[in-house]
């Protein structure tokens, strides 16, 4: 009977020893991992948090083998344009697409004609199925690009600098005459915000509900579309700027300046956590990768430059023959750059130096205002003078979506479920930084450096406040035989006498070289005992 009552036990202590299969290496697996693993063996720390990091680890390589197990259900590759013998892919015009694709894909290829109302500003929704129009005199219109259905038509009578989309198709901001105003759909004027005048350029956030605006008058300002406050407002100290985008990977503002210099913000930060000089006159564009590691810029000088955002140097050089107005870079990593009344679009221009672009395309009679690509899809959009046109350009867009991330064929059901998880997923302000994989790391240092560093901090503030403490206490009295001079004089102004540092050292020695110099220049009287 014993044994019979014991068996379930075994069998249950089995089942709990028992463990879960894990899956070693999948192919591709890199790909998909956000910064170096940690050791949870290797940290300082107590049971309670190695088991935590450990759990945490765990899931972030579960996730990234997801991801590329999930590769092989992709049943879309990306293409490009390939040309044969002596044949350029930049020769290529969009009358002869639009005659070798689909009719689908040629349907994709047309222009709007609005001479009326231009130049006009471009921007497309996250997912790439809508289409938001902003004319300079006061025209704005919203759409379905790919089924031609009409959300809205408007004039505002007055001057609209740019536009753009919110959260998703169903609120957008434009930036008119003085203030931002927030409208629906439908068209329907729902908010104005007061606190942001005379701005030129916009970016939303979508993982922070941020709107980042920057006008005439040099602040940057960041505001909460999802609460309407206004979260932080920061002046630059470099002027009007007309000139901002976003980078996608760390949400980070990227501001060009009159000076040629580039600096990237934080709404938590004052100041810029990296200034750039990357021209010799005003930057006009700039643009950011998905992936956060290459920034272009264009400015008046007539130069294109690549730079490596993680080293911060310069990669590539390229001579325009007039300056860009506007850049933008697709999701699988082509450039377009437009200039005067033309468009041109680069391929592998980060990995080595192009001669040739890949694609050109003219829009006679018109100057290019905005480029902007259309996400998940070979379709670049641009506006100018007279409307708005729409081209074909094979392998910009990403062939595969998350559904979950952004999809195109959203329902309206899921658009609420949609925005209901990212109002409840919504990062804070406070998480915008240069390396966001920093986030949720465990310092390695101790206990005993951090207090080590904390009382270095005091002893060097004391030293400050007591040296301008004497400063401020008026000059000091003249002393006689010598003991005034400028060496001294330093010495009695620092009073750091308990502190031995490396600028303490090198004066404590040029005071001791002085003072051998002066006995050997005064040697003195000359007595008996000098003799021996």
């Amino acid at each position: 009977m014993s044994d019979k009552k014991g068996a379930p036990a075994l069998l249950a202590t089995q089942n709990k020893k028992k463990k879960i299969a894990v899956r070693e290496h999948v192919d591709n697996q890199e790909k998909y991992m956000r910064g170096s693993s940690m050791n949870a063996r290797k940290v300082k720390a107590g049971f309670k948090l190695k088991e935590r990091i450990r759990k945490e680890e765990q899931a972030a390589r579960e996730a990234a083998q997801a991801a590329a197990l999930a590769e092989r259900l992709h049943g879309e590759e990306a293409g490009f344009l390939e040309a044969e013998g002596m044949e350029r892919t930049k020769n290529y015009k969009q009358d002869q697409l639009a005659q070798d694709v689909d009719v689908n894909t040629a349907s994709k290829i047309f222009n709007l004609d609005l001479p009326d109302f231009g130049p006009y500003a471009v921007d497309y929704t996250r997912n790439g199925r809508h289409l938001l129009l902003g004319g300079r005199k006061g025209h704005l219109a919203a759409f379905d690009w790919q089924t031609s259905k009409l959300h809205f038509e408007t004039h505002v009578k007055e001057t609209v600098r740019d536009v753009t989309w919110l959260h998703n198709e169903t609120m957008l901001a434009a930036a008119q005459k003085k203030y931002v105003f927030i409208y629906d759909r439908t068209g329907l004027e729902i908010h104005r915000m007061k606190n942001h005048i005379d701005v030129t350029k916009m970016e939303f956030l979508p993982y922070h509900f941020l709107l980042a605006t920057v006008g005439n008058a040099g602040y940057l300002k960041y505001q909460d579309t999802s609460t309407g406050q206004l979260v932080s407002e920061l002046r630059t100290k470099l002027g009007g700027c007309d000139t901002m985008t976003q980078n996608p990977w760390n949400a980070v503002i990227h501001l060009g300046h009159t000076n040629g210099t580039v600096t990237m913000w934080s709404p938590t930060m004052t100041t810029p956590l990296v200034k750039m000089l990357c021209h010799k006159a005003t930057v006009k564009a700039v643009a950011v990768d998905n992936a956060g590691r290459y920034m272009a810029t264009a400015g008046l000088d007539n130069k294109l430059k690549i730079w490596d955002i993680r080293t911060y140097g310069l990669l590539q050089e390229y001579n325009t023959k007039a300056p860009a107005s506007s850049l933008d870079i697709s999701q699988r990593g082509l450039l377009a750059v437009g200039w005067n009344s033309q468009v041109t679009i680069w391929k592998d221009i980060f990995k080595e130096k192009q001669t040739a672009p890949y694609m050109q395309h003219m829009h006679a009679g018109s100057r290019v205002h905005d480029v902007s690509f259309v996400p998940f899809e070979d379709v670049l959009g641009f506006g100018h003078d007279k409307g708005m046109s729409s081209i074909v350009v094979p392998g910009a867009g990403e062939p595969n979506f998350d559904s979950l991330e952004a999809n195109p064929y959203q329902t309206k059901k899921q658009r609420q479920e949609a925005e209901v998880h990212g109002l409840l997923d919504k990062l804070q302000p406070d998480m915008i930084m240069l390396d966001p994989t920093q986030i949720g790391k465990v310092t390695r240092s101790t206990r005993e450096d951090q207090k080590k560093r904390e009382r270095e901090d005091r002893e060097a503030a004391a030293a400050d406040a007591e040296a301008n403490g004497n400063a401020a206490g008026g000059k000091d009295r003249k002393r006689m035989r010598g003991r005034n001079s400028a060496l001294k004089r330093y010495m009695r102004k620092k009073e750091r006498r308990n502190i031995v540092d490396q600028d303490k050292l090198d004066t404590m020695d040029k005071l001791q070289k002085l003072e051998r110099d002066k006995a050997k220049s005064n040697p003195g009287s000359f007595t008996a005992l000098d003799i021996f």
